[in-house]
């Protein structure tokens, strides 16, 4: 597994304001949106392309389109959702699933309870969107459910990753022969007694649609 920290003044700034415990929702949703573009951009970087023959108003020559099959971009739900259209800003062309994970409070283990996903993903490039890797239960879960349809190529983008996170995933993926890359905006501290990731941002979900009973 591959961690890639993005380093950008304007990452830096926009996950400055989004930590701020005064940053209202809709602020919160807009920055994120913008920030989610930015991590986007760097998660892209090994998309998988064809060479186009083109003919510009000037001469004949050769660019490149998306390859086939599509990428697929996978939102864990709900907070997931809120990084879809930064996402989708940058790879309008991609396809989109929703896998819906739940982790069991007493054994922390992380069970589906939604998908909208195609069941076969051979050959596909899935990029999962996550904003926090805490514990990192519930994305070594969502990487698997996709591998074992086919996928063979997983980028999940999350805008906080603490570094218990990191490890608890890396050991939930061993054995696992497929190439995986985490893309974020900062490796915080550490995870508190509650699980939050310190500093951190609090609850992402909660933050971006308000406060679920």
């Amino acid at each position: 597994m591959r961690l890639h920290v993005v380093n950008h003044p304007l990452v830096s700034h926009k996950l400055t304001v989004l930590r701020d415990e005064y940053t209202d929702s809709p602020t919160f949703r807009r920055l994120t949106d913008e920030l989610v573009t930015l991590l986007a951009y760097e998660a892209t970087r090994e998309v998988r392309v064809d060479p186009r023959p083109i003919t510009t108003p000037v001469a004949p020559t050769t660019g490149v389109y998306l390859a086939q099959p599509k990428p697929m971009v996978v939102p864990i739900l709900r907070a997931g959702l809120g990084m879809l259209d930064g996402m989708m800003r940058l790879l309008p062309t991609a396809e989109v699933g929703f896998l819906g994970m739940v982790r069991n409070e007493e054994t922390l283990e992380a069970s589906t309870y939604a998908e909208r996903l195609p069941e076969d993903l051979s050959g596909r490039q899935c990029y999962v969107l996550d904003p926090m890797l805490a514990t990192g239960g519930t994305l070594a879960a969502a990487i698997r459910f996709l591998t074992d349809r086919g996928a063979d190529d997983i980028t999940a983008i999350c805008l906080l990753v603490a570094p218990e996170g990191v490890d608890n995933l890396e050991k939930g993926l061993e054995g696992l022969d497929v190439p995986v890359t985490v893309v974020t905006a900062a490796l915080d501290e550490k995870l508190n007694d509650k699980g939050y990731i310190v500093p951190g941002l609090g609850d992402a979900g909660d933050r971006l649609y308000g406060v679920a009973h």
